[in-house]
């Protein structure tokens, strides 16, 4: 599986801009399918560098989760409501989302209290509106995706080059770079999680 997924990315990342609408278009599959996005996110920084992977990522988890999000809502709704009956937090999550809408989501974005695929299936359960809940996913989800793309793009630029092609500087930077992104990610994640007990009792 392993071995196919990364075909698949080096095919995307070397396709243009056709295998870019098939990264995203995989993508969203994954997240119907509850399959784990963080690889393809870690994936699409080695394969298409931090900037490119980043805008990808985000567009294409956000394409995802309303995707999946829909089918919980219309298709499945009894299905989810079924799984969500093991997870005492989605009652409060969602008691709060009818009270204050966007603005939970945006939370449980940054600072996540259920898996992020049955999440996106979750709020097809509550009464928050689509267009709200596409802009609030999108922007929530941001920290966390520019963590994982810039690991997946610092993890590519050591395979390609190994100790070779950068100076220690270069590395120094990007070392740099990686570790203010993640202590940043972090830092939202801790205010987003007091806002959100503030409001959710999970």
């Amino acid at each position: 599986m392993r071995g196919l997924l990364a075909a698949a990315l080096a095919w995307t990342a070397a396709a243009g801009p056709a295998g870019q609408a098939a990264f995203v278009g995989l993508y969203i599959l994954a997240c119907v399918a509850f399959l784990p996005g963080s690889v393809l996110t870690l994936g699409a920084g080695a394969a298409f560098g931090l900037w490119r992977g980043f805008l990808l990522v985000s567009v294409a988890s956000t394409l995802g989760a309303c995707a999946a999000m829909l089918v919980g809502r219309f298709l499945l709704r009894d299905w989810v409501a079924r799984r969500l009956a093991a997870f005492p937090a989605f009652e409060a999550v969602k008691g709060a989302v009818a009270a204050e809408g966007w603005k939970v989501v945006a939370l449980t974005r940054l600072s996540p209290v259920l898996p992020f695929s049955l999440l996106n299936y979750a709020y097809g359960l509550t009464d928050v509106g689509f267009k709200e809940y596409a802009l609030a996913s999108w922007v929530g989800m941001m920290p966390g995706t520019l963590l994982f793309v810039y690991l997946g793009a610092a993890a590519g630029e050591v395979a390609r080059s190994g100790s070779q092609g950068r100076s220690p500087a270069e590395w120094a930077f990007l070392a740099a770079g990686l570790g203010a992104t993640a202590l940043a990610a972090w830092l939202v994640g801790k205010k987003a999680k007091a806002a959100l007990a503030a409001r959710v009792e999970v």
